[in-house]
């Protein structure tokens, strides 16, 4: 979700730790540990790595790509397992940090012998492990690292699963902006990779629609007041507000919109839905739209998010991270019923197949180089509910889906 500047990472650190401190932060207990070794036995626990952020900026996000992989495992070996033998998860944290990441990886890979990893949402860590993959030969699936810089045409081994590239995602809110007859939109930008990259799809997305007006303003990742540039756009009457460049500025322009009588819609960037419900509360109901890679209303999503709720009730919702998690466990399962435990013949097996994921708003099939095929995004709006009984306990709001966009267009590195 973020990318390559230090200061980026400072931002973002403040931004998520007000939400943290609202929601009173999650513990990251429960990590399961394989034995060295643990895949080479033909007869032993097939061991699946999760490297994620279980500490560090990313911790949210982490702990229920963490939950997500545990709770399918938990009902594969509940049925028996594979071919025989159970699934064991090795957990490593990679601290949101790129070089705990790279020695996590390595560990996990060379040591504890896993045949696949999964959970990556940092985008440094993905950028700093992902050629790790390819050289190892291992199936790796970043959940939220949406770096363009991750993939490269000749990646093989890695997987993007819930979020696209960046340059992705402007186009589907433009396609949203669209469909409900909006044509003045405002944009706010950091100044850094992400807010490039997805300023960069805006102006691609608007110049394919004449009548859409976009206006964007341009921000220092650092930024904590958003005051002088929302009354900039404020001369423009937007009816909308895209902060989804502005990862860590989402939060504020939330809210300092609406002081400043921009009582309109603004969007984010894949937040949990549970930070900004809590974080920012009254605030963000009927106005807080954020792109998920679930679909709220199924009931393949609303009876999965039950049986995780009661296995996992301290997440407190099922995010799309946990889902898309779930998601690897579970097509890492069909390729091993088919063509066994081995790295190098599960990769091919998954770029050959296409897997449908009950709640998942598209098919997980893949591009040559691991880019998501078929990708889609459910835009939807965080309002006070009620939510579906058991899929919310507790919680006095629920997301509503008010778009699922068309297919968007593979990134090419």
């Amino acid at each position: 979700m973020k990318v390559q500047t230090h200061r980026a990472r400072m931002a973002a650190v403040g931004a998520v730790a007000l939400l943290l401190a609202a929601c009173g932060g999650s513990s990251s207990s429960n990590s399961s540990k394989a034995s060295s070794g643990s895949s080479s036995s033909a007869k032993g626990p097939i061991a699946i790595g999760v490297l994620t952020s279980l500490t560090g900026l990313f911790q949210p996000w982490g702990l229920q790509a963490r939950d997500g992989m545990q709770f399918a495992v938990n009902q594969i070996n509940s049925s028996g397992g594979i071919n025989g033998r159970k699934l064991q998860l090795v957990v490593a944290d990679d601290q949101s940090q790129p070089a705990a990441g790279i020695g996590a990886f390595k560990r996990l890979t060379e040591q504890d012998h896993v045949i696949a990893i999964g959970g990556v949402i940092d985008s440094d860590v993905g950028v700093a492990t992902a050629r790790l993959a390819e050289t190892a030969q291992i199936p790796y699936f970043m959940s939220k690292a949406g770096s363009s810089q991750i993939l490269t045409q000749s990646s093989r081994y890695t997987f993007r699963t819930c979020l696209p590239a960046a340059q992705e995602i402007a186009g589907a809110y433009l396609e949203y902006a669209a469909s409900r007859r909006l044509n003045r939109v405002g944009a706010i930008n950091a100044d850094y990779a992400w807010g490039h990259a997805f300023g960069s799809g805006l102006q691609t997305a608007a110049g394919k629609n004449p009548s859409m007006k976009v206006q964007a303003e341009l921000a220092p990742v650092d930024t904590t007041d958003f005051t002088t540039y929302l009354r900039h756009l404020s001369g423009f009457n937007p009816q909308l507000i895209l902060a989804t460049g502005h990862p860590p500025g989402t939060p504020p322009i939330l809210v300092e919109s609406g002081k400043l009588g921009l009582d309109i819609p603004v969007t984010g960037p894949d937040f949990p839905s549970s930070l900004i419900a809590k974080a920012v509360g009254k605030p963000a109901y009927g106005r807080y739209i954020d792109f998920k890679c679930m679909l709220v209303g199924s009931p393949g999503y609303q009876d999965l998010a039950r049986e995780f709720l009661k296995a996992f009730p301290q997440d407190h919702f099922f995010e799309d991270d946990a889902l898309a998690s779930y998601a690897v466990v579970n097509i890492l399962a069909q390729a091993i019923r088919s063509v066994g435990a081995d790295p190098a013949k599960i990769a091919p097996y998954l770029h050959a197949h296409t897997f449908n994921i009950p709640g998942f708003a598209y098919p997980l099939e893949w591009t040559s180089w691991g880019e998501l095929s078929q990708a889609r995004l459910a835009i939807d709006l965080l309002t006070p509910g009620p939510a579906p009984q058991g899929v919310n306990p507790g919680g006095t709001w629920y997301l509503k889906q008010l778009l699922l966009s068309k297919p968007l267009t593979p990134y090419t590195p």
